[in-house]
């Protein structure tokens, strides 16, 4: 990924360029789980109602979280 690229919403969520170890599996991972959040991001913005932009925030979040736990679990050491 080229560092000057903007960043899509998803890719900014999993902090994609954030892969100190260089894990190929993070990458990978994060790559997925970014293109998953844009996919749930472009529907919030596209929807008008308040329950749909609150179920895809909390898709998001849990989302995002899904993520953090398999990047720990890629990189478990102990």
């Amino acid at each position: 990924m080229d560092d000057q690229q903007e960043l899509s919403y998803g890719q900014k969520a999993v902090g994609v360029r954030f892969n100190p170890s260089e894990n190929p599996w993070v990458t990978t991972l994060k790559k997925q789980y970014a293109a998953t959040i844009d996919i749930l991001n472009e529907q919030r913005e596209a929807s008008n109602n308040p329950e749909v932009k609150r179920q895809l925030s909390i898709a998001i979040t849990e989302t995002q979280t899904a993520q953090m736990w398999a990047v720990k679990a890629m990189t478990w050491q102990y």
